[in-house]
């Protein structure tokens, strides 16, 4: 008898109004004390595993039953918070929060409001994701307490180890937390460095995300022994490739190279020709550098360095396709015809050497004709102009397929040898930018169907279509600013966004526009299923270009070898590597969001220690997000503020969540998204990481016919808007 089944047919029933375990027993007819013993082990785990719960008599329901949620505790430093899961959001109120922080996963009891929001108080904290904590040191008085740098919902720290460490009043230290009551115990496991010295802001950041810079003695001792050049032996089984003229193309400040592109005019097609540094003929199965890298997931950027997923003699040497040397490759040579369609492919490993280290700003400069960058790189202008004529090409196929192209805004930090921030700039995207990301994108496509038709184990990079939810607010917002959306919210295609984006592109309101949409997409994530890719408009994508700083191109490769080079046709071991794809798709779309957390952290922390030298000063901006407690705008730089209502003193103000913005109840004067206004930067906090504005004055402009009878959804509570960042592919 399958207890389980049995036990969820019973409670998934119409009728179904609680039941003992005694009375299961009586429903499935259990005389006998084994089977008897078997209902109670199950009903046991299902309890467990958080998929019933027992009500005062004992009877057992399911979560939904019960008014039960379950979901993640988001905590605002006003103290209350958010529980979030799937497309549910329920709000805790400051003292329905109980002993539950940050991050806990938690069991919500779930009420309707009259006004039709949905309300909650914790009953129950299922598992604490915050373990390691950085604060600071302060003493007072001669005694040394720690104050954290986040939100604990007024929750005091016990520290068991201070007289361990020397500390002075403001050191930065990392803390575990040991046990989690009214006072959270915990003990000192790293002391950082003095809050103000250059660099421990973002290390303190890093480590707060459990995101270590070091790497351990045992991985160091394993780089030792991999040669930091090209052996004939290593080139065995490979194509050689020293007779193409290929380049790489990156950042002025990139050091760990692993993509290069090569481009032939063969009759009227193109073969384009991707090499991607083979990084798993050096990070093997088993090994400890194996094993960190599988733990970090992904290399992280942050201000002025890098945390590689792989040490500096790897991500750095070796690995790195490093100009004019030799390097170990998998290359992905598509021909490619004048409709962006390739015709045919192979993928092989093989070996180059570069002919150029070339970076986005010398190229852009060739294709603009600069006298002097085409004299100085004369021998690859055709190979430049080849690039350009076919990159254009797969940008209309993609465009034809309904590829959304953001265009979003991306901050440049600059910062000085001290870390300081001396300016902060929009980062250029560019002709050579878009040839690279069009070639990537080819690449990643090409791979991804030949290893689904192949049926090779895989993570694939895929991006759902949006929930339907999300999709009718972003409706109404597109709507508001006078461009509606023509498609069915609940079945709505790539195509029909792209052509709501071109059709605003010229628009002041474009910015906002496109960062709403971008916030109303769902999250790119791994997956062992190829479920496409909405954005891109793909049916078929990976990640195989970046196996330097990214974990899942570096399994692509390895399952290119085991399963493709080198046919192996062990059902057992396919069996297996198909099973633990799941697993590694979790664990790198879990260090993926990490990463994108503390990069974020990081410029928002950035970006307020540049606005501290501008309090007082004066800057016209967009108003890019509204709430009720205010609205956020944001400068030409990337600098977002927040505007307090309690600052616009000429009126007091309503939120109309129909438009999406405040009105004056006297003046009938109107904040809007989209609308352009000059502010005064009052307050700015780089241990805060937030900027405060207020308003000068607005600068009326006149928008589109806009529909402003659209329904509204409920529960129009927002937290802090989250920021701008470039999709995700």
């Amino acid at each position: 008898m399958d207890i389980e089944s049995k036990i969820m047919e019973i409670i998934q029933r119409p009728k179904y109004r609680g039941m003992t375990i005694r009375q299961f027993g009586e429903q499935l007819q259990i005389t006998d004390s084994e089977t008897f013993s078997a209902l109670c082990k199950t009903c046991n785990h299902l309890i467990e595993e958080n998929v019933l719960f027992m009500d005062a008599q004992n009877r057992y329901f399911t979560p939904g039953q019960l008014g039960y949620f379950i979901g993640i505790l988001h905590l605002n430093q006003k103290g209350f918070g958010f529980v979030e899961a799937d497309e549910q959001s329920v709000y805790i109120a400051p003292d329905a929060l109980g002993l539950a922080i940050h991050q806990d996963k938690v069991v919500v009891k779930t009420w309707e409001n009259p006004d039709g929001s949905q309300e909650g108080r914790i009953i129950q904290i299922l598992d604490h994701a915050i373990h390691q904590v950085i604060g600071t040191i302060k003493i007072r008085a001669g005694k040394k307490f720690f104050l954290a740098d986040h939100h604990f919902h007024q929750r005091r720290f016990q520290i068991t180890n201070l007289d361990e460490f020397h500390l002075v009043n403001d050191t930065k230290v990392l803390v575990h937390i040991d046990r989690y009551d009214t006072v959270l115990l915990a003990h000192i496991e790293k002391e950082v460095g003095y809050k103000y010295d250059p660099g421990v802001d973002i290390l303190s950041v890093l480590y707060e995300h459990d995101i270590t810079p070091e790497f351990s003695a045992a991985v160091m001792k394993e780089v030792t022994k991999i040669n930091d050049h090209v052996t004939e032996k290593d080139k065995i089984g490979r194509r050689s490739m020293l007779d193409h003229q290929i380049i790489t193309i990156d950042g002025e400040d990139s050091r760990d190279l692993d993509d290069a592109v090569s481009v032939e005019v063969i009759d009227k097609d193109y073969r384009l020709g991707v090499h991607i540094a083979d990084v798993s003929y050096y990070v093997k199965p088993g090994s400890e550098i194996n094993t960190e890298a599988y733990a970090r997931g992904t290399s992280v950027y942050v201000s002025d360095r890098v945390v590689p997923m792989l040490p500096h003699a790897l991500s750095n040497g070796i690995c790195s396709l490093n100009p004019k040397v030799e390097r170990l490759t998998l290359t992905c040579m598509m021909d490619i015809n004048n409709q962006g369609e390739i015709m045919k492919y192979e993928i092989f490993p093989s070996y180059i050497k570069t002919t150029e280290r070339m970076t986005y700003t010398q190229v852009n400069a060739i294709l603009e004709h600069d006298e002097a960058m085409c004299k100085r790189y004369a021998h690859i202008i055709t190979l430049c102009e080849n690039m350009q004529t076919l990159a254009k090409i797969l940008r209309r196929r993609r465009e034809k397929l309904g590829a959304i192209d953001f265009d979003t805004k991306e901050a440049k930090i600059i910062v000085d040898d001290q870390g300081k921030v001396k300016d902060i700039q929009v980062r250029e995207r560019k002709e050579a930018e878009r040839i690279i990301e069009d070639f990537m994108i080819a690449a990643n496509e090409c791979v991804a169907a030949h290893m689904k038709w192949m049926e090779l184990p895989a993570l694939y990079r895929i991006h759902e279509t949006p929930e339907p939810k999300k999709m009718r607010e972003f409706a109404r917002i597109a709507m508001m600013l006078g461009y509606p959306l023509k498609a069915d919210v609940n079945h709505v295609y790539p195509k029909q966004l792209q052509q709501l984006l071109l059709a605003a592109k010229d628009d002041e309101v474009y910015p906002v526009l496109s960062t709403f949409l971008l916030r109303s997409m769902q999250k790119a994530r791994y997956d062992d299923h190829c479920l496409g890719h909405f954005g891109l408009g793909l049916s078929e994508y990976l990640h195989f270009t970046s196996p330097i700083r990214r974990y899942p191109d570096l399994l692509v490769h390895r399952m290119l070898h085991k399963y493709y080079f080198q046919p192996n046709q062990d059902p057992v071991k396919l069996a297996q590597d198909e099973q633990w794809m799941e697993q590694a798709g979790q664990q790198c779309s879990a260090r993926e969001r990490v990463a994108i957390e503390a990069e974020r952290d990081v410029d928002d922390m950035k970006k307020a220690e540049y606005m501290e030298r501008f309090i007082d000063h004066e800057f016209t901006g967009v108003i890019s997000g509204v709430t009720k407690f205010g609205f956020f705008v944001e400068l030409d730089n990337t600098v977002e503020g927040l505007v307090h209502i309690s600052t616009l003193r000429d009126d007091y103000y309503h939120y109309d969540e129909n438009t999406y913005s405040l009105i004056g109840e006297r003046t009938a004067r109107k904040y809007r998204m989209g609308q352009t206004v000059t502010v005064r930067c009052v307050d700015a906090s780089r241990f805060k990481k937030q900027v405060d504005f207020e308003i000068v004055n607005r600068i009326n402009h006149k928008p589109k016919a806009r529909n402003t009878h659209s329904r509204s959804p409920k529960n129009q509570v927002k937290r802090h808007q989250p920021k701008t960042r470039r999709f995700k592919r």
